[in-house]
């Protein structure tokens, strides 16, 4: 039988087509298993900076899966989860970096909260020593109509200087945490009231209390919202940091390329002054995969 010159034509189309597909789904599948690799691998390999993640800003997950997901990316420890948690995430072998205590909201700054802020500090300094943790967050609280900044700065360091004491015995630093009054679109994303949205005043307090268990928590999106020159104020700051927390700004969503702060440099900044302690990854995540932004923001940091 013979074949028409179409009829070549057609079947030598064929036999293309079908190479183009089989090369189309080897390259697919080849991409597939890239992407697999590379999720199941840890996206931290230099291990320079100490990396942590804060577990309230990937709720609703469970504290024990985002745990899961940690050890795999090669993050060190976790915060921000509660601490009924602490027995099985240490027992994944993670490390607990900061331990809560009473909140931003009802600080110091109001003597009215001096009792219960005393008891959940010294807690949270229990707690500290029996998980390893090495610090343990404090705030300042809001602003409150007839309190001003001279009697907020009393009311706090009289408050502070009860417990800080106890935390010297337990070797525990209690770390002040810095944070942003100006955005008001999200109640997470910054705390209009809060006193100590100041960074030169909250590392003021810091140097009053002259003990190296008193230190700064240098939350870095925070910084850069109300105070800015970010590296500079680490180098001039570092011997009074005690923790750093990460986030994009604007916005507090991923440390990606849609915001403004320069983290490798950032990082290596961290990394010059000699820093040993955790660099928490406190980030809202905004896409549909928030563990692949974990494990993108893992890698941004490993410097």
């Amino acid at each position: 039988m013979s074949l028409s010159r179409r009829n070549l034509l057609a079947a030598g189309g064929a036999a293309l087509a079908a190479v183009a597909t089989r090369q189309t789904v080897s390259r697919a599948e080849d991409v597939a298993k890239e992407t697999a690799a590379r999720d199941s691998s840890p996206a931290i390999t230099k291990g320079r900076i100490h990396q942590s993640v804060m577990g309230w800003c990937f709720k609703p997950m469970p504290s024990i899966e985002l745990a899961k997901h940690c050890k795999a990316i090669g993050i060190e420890a976790i915060e921000g989860i509660p601490a009924s948690d602490y027995p099985a995430v240490t027992k994944l072998g993670l490390k607990i970096s900061l331990v809560g205590s009473h909140g931003f909201q009802a600080g110091p700054l109001d003597p009215e909260n001096h009792a219960m802020n005393e008891a959940k500090l010294r807690e949270a300094i229990d707690t500290a020593v029996k998980f390893g943790a090495p610090s343990v967050i404090t705030f300042t609280g809001m602003r409150k109509t007839g309190i001003d900044d001279r009697q907020a700065t009393k009311n706090c360091l009289d408050l502070w200087k009860r417990v800080l004491p106890y935390a010297e015995a337990n070797d525990i630093t209690l770390v002040l945490e810095h944070l942003n009054s100006r955005d008001d679109t999200h109640p997470m994303k910054g705390h209009p009231g809060y006193w100590g949205d100041d960074v030169e005043l909250c590392v003021d307090l810091v140097k009053q209390l002259d003990s190296p268990r008193f230190k700064l928590l240098f939350d870095i999106y925070h910084v850069q919202i109300m105070n800015g020159d970010i590296i500079r104020r680490i180098r001039e700051y570092h011997p009074l940091i005690g923790h750093y927390h990460t986030a994009g700004a604007p916005g507090r969503g991923e440390l990606n390329d849609d915001q403004e702060i320069n983290y490798p440099a950032v990082m290596r900044a961290i990394l010059e002054t000699g820093y040993s302690q955790y660099v928490a990854q406190e980030f809202i995540p905004t896409s549909n995969d928030p563990i692949a932004s974990l494990r993108e923001a893992a890698r941004v940091c490993d410097v």
